[in-house]
């Protein structure tokens, strides 16, 4: 446990203090009952009470006294809470790469089954666009509460030549962010798209000012409002390179999650006339959950993309993050001085 003002501790101290104050006060108390014989009925009451009883209400205002204290310092601890991703993009490898079969039925049939079961399981507060690439990458469905849009769209996608994960990452933080200027058929996703021929990277596409003017990047990670979940076997053939489209990802603070599916053997995969070998390289991938403080997942069986696909939500939708508990404390300090007043009016008719 931290504390955000932990300076406040030192008003603990007063603890002390007290505990003396009421030593004091029952010390004067036996002197007076002592002294004078026309309090001896006080003097019998007192032997007839017990000293638990005597000393528990006290004993209970302190404890509140000390909790709200340490509330002040206003307390922090790592707990499990509901996530504050509200926004959420499946990007998805499309590329005729995913036709390979080392995971059974193939790459492609079990990416879908699990991308479906995944959409399924969000709550409905959670929005969830979807993005296919292959040689480009198209934004299939905005960001959306609506399941039945989802599934129609994943219904929707087919296999197509090329793979540009790069281009995936780019179109999948432009449904994040609308207003980001890049250019996605250039080897620099940095590039902004040409405005009537006119070099742009001082101007966007509405005669605007790039957001590279006046943008001023965040911690990595640090974007709480949506995460990029990124599935591909990792092999770039064309478009922006991957791991700096992932930095622009990482400098607006969104994390990428990665699942390399597939296996490291991989497969030949024919057609009319040609052969060409497909695996999972895992080293990207790896590369760019690090960039963005995210995680890498790897899933050699449809098995273990279903597992990685159940983790990741319970991951989005439940996950640790420090948070103040000062509340707490508060609520308990008011329990405990409830409480004590309760059982002083109980035992003694008075708060004592």
């Amino acid at each position: 446990m931290t504390f955000i003002w932990p300076q406040l501790l030192w008003l603990l101290l007063i603890l002390p203090l007290l505990v003396a104050g009421y030593w004091v006060v029952l010390r004067r108390r036996k002197k007076l009952v002592v002294q004078y014989a026309g309090l001896a009925t006080v003097r019998q009451a007192m032997q007839g009470t017990s000293r638990l009883k005597r000393h528990l209400p006290p004993l209970l205002f302190l404890l509140a006294i000390a909790l709200m204290l340490i509330a002040a310092a206003r307390p922090a601890a790592v707990m499990t809470l509901p996530s504050e991703h509200k926004t959420m993009i499946l990007a998805v490898d499309v590329s005729g790469s995913m036709r390979a079969t080392d995971v059974a039925p193939s790459r492609f049939a079990a990416a879908l089954t699990a991308v479906r079961t995944f959409v399924e399981q969000q709550p409905r507060n959670t929005r969830v666009g979807i993005v296919s690439f292959a040689g480009s990458a198209n934004l299939v469905q905005p960001p959306t509460s609506s399941r039945e849009d989802l599934l129609d769209a994943l219904n929707r996608m087919q296999l197509q030549r090329g793979t540009a994960v790069g281009s995936g990452i780019l179109m999948s933080l432009k449904a994040i962010f609308p207003d980001i200027k890049f250019n996605l058929n250039s080897s620099d996703p940095r590039d902004v798209e040409p405005r009537d021929g006119m070099a742009a990277r001082a101007l966007g596409s509405n005669g605007e000012k790039s957001d590279a003017e006046d943008f001023k990047p965040v911690p990595p990670g640090s974007f709480g409002s949506a995460a990029i979940i990124l599935l591909t076997d990792g092999q770039t053939t064309t478009g922006p390179d991957p791991v700096e489209a992932s930095k622009m990802a990482a400098e607006r603070g969104v994390r990428v999650f990665t699942i390399g599916i597939g296996t490291a053997a991989g497969e030949v995969l024919t057609g009319d006339g040609w052969a060409m070998h497909v695996r999972l390289d895992e080293a990207p991938l790896k590369e760019i959950a690090e960039l963005t403080k995210a995680q890498y997942f790897y899933a050699g069986t449809a098995s273990d993309l279903a597992k990685v696909y159940k983790t990741l939500s319970s991951r989005l939708t439940m996950e640790r993050r420090e948070s103040e508990i000062s509340g707490l404390f508060a609520a308990g300090a008011a329990v405990l001085a409830i409480l004590s007043g309760l059982l002083s009016m109980l035992w003694f008719n008075r708060i004592v």
